[in-house]
């Protein structure tokens, strides 16, 4: 698990919890299915740009917010 991953699970989670959002609610709207988020969250996955791209939007904040 790479510090980096962990980092960008952590923002996203912080972020998302900020905005009321249940992880089931982020995985809707990104139409993925729950277990990777927990894993993406969780630092265990390396998202690719375009579903860290993805995720910002639905999240409505930067990548750069995200990569902090």
């Amino acid at each position: 698990m790479s510090n980096s991953a962990k980092k960008l699970g952590e923002n996203i989670r912080r972020i998302r919890l900020a905005k009321g959002m249940t992880q089931g609610d982020l995985c809707r709207k990104l139409e993925v299915d729950r277990a990777y988020m927990s894993n993406v969250e969780s630092g265990k996955k390396n998202p690719t740009l375009s579903t860290i791209t993805n995720i910002a939007k639905a999240l409505a904040v930067s990548v750069d917010e995200l990569l902090k």
